[in-house]
This record gives C-alpha cells, structure tokens and sequence, in this order.
C-alpha cells in the first residue's frame, strides 16, 4: 500500500511540476504576448498587469521545478493547488461574463478558448496537487539531502 502511495505521489509530482514548467516556458519567452491575454480576462488592474505578466511565469517554472526535485514538496503542492484555483475562478468568472477569449495558458498566440474542458483540466490538476500535499513519503526529495539527522 505504501508503495502504490508512494508512486502516486512520485507521479503527481512529476505530471504537475511538468505542466507548470510547460506553461511558463511561452510566457517567459512572450511576456507582452502574455499580458494581452491577462489584460483580455479584466480581472487585474492595469497598474499590476505587467508586474504579474512577469512574476507568474517565474512562479510556475520555480513551483514546476520544486515539485519534481521534491524541494519543499509541500508549499510547491499548496502553491501549485491555489494557482489551480485561482485558475478556475478566472476561467469561471470569464465564462460567466460570456468572453470569447484565448486562455493564455500555454500559448501567448492564441491557444485553447475557455470553456468548460479548461475548468476540467485545471480541476484534474488541482486533484493532482493533492498527493504531494498529504503524503507523508513522496518518493526522492532534495529536501532530505538537507535535513539534519
């Protein structure tokens, strides 16, 4: 049982940390190109757009980074499960408003429109995040290299 925990948490880590690395590549490459696609969402006010345009890619690529080393495996799987969340309510609030706009998360050129397979998909990241999270093992961390015994 340990075991099959254990590789569900290694392969949580793995696939979540992939896709927030995934996702900032583009948007480190592009950031105006990804400040349109925030600025479309008209949810961060224009004074903030290009400092947030510019910090979230970073974040993602440290968070991506941290789960899959297993560096603070638990504050990158909370930090990755709130931005999962912060995701969907931005994605439900433009759906709501009825915008037809580019989600701006993989892509700065256009990309995947919102909708519903989007609020699926952050929802399934969201439920990935939760194994590195609460596992008490979680397969190799670099966070052991650096305990104490």
């Amino acid at each position: 049982m340990k075991t099959i925990a254990v590789l569900l948490g290694i392969l949580c880590r793995a696939g979540v940390g992939s896709v927030f690395i995934y996702a900032s590549l583009d948007k480190l490459s592009h950031p105006d190109g990804f400040a349109q696609a925030v600025y479309h969402y008209r949810m961060v006010p224009m004074t903030l757009l290009h400092p947030f345009a510019l910090l979230l890619p970073m974040v993602e690529l440290v968070l991506g980074i941290a789960l899959i080393l297993g560096w603070a495996r638990r504050g990158a799987a909370l930090l990755g499960g709130t931005l999962s969340l912060v995701f969907i309510v931005a994605l439900s609030i433009a759906l709501a408003r009825g915008l037809d706009i580019s989600c701006g998360c993989f892509h700065t050129d256009g990309g995947h429109q919102v909708g519903m397979s989007l609020l699926v998909r952050d929802a399934v990241l969201l439920l990935a995040c939760l194994p590195p999270l609460i596992l008490e093992r979680c397969g190799p961390e670099m966070d052991s290299i650096f305990r104490r015994k």
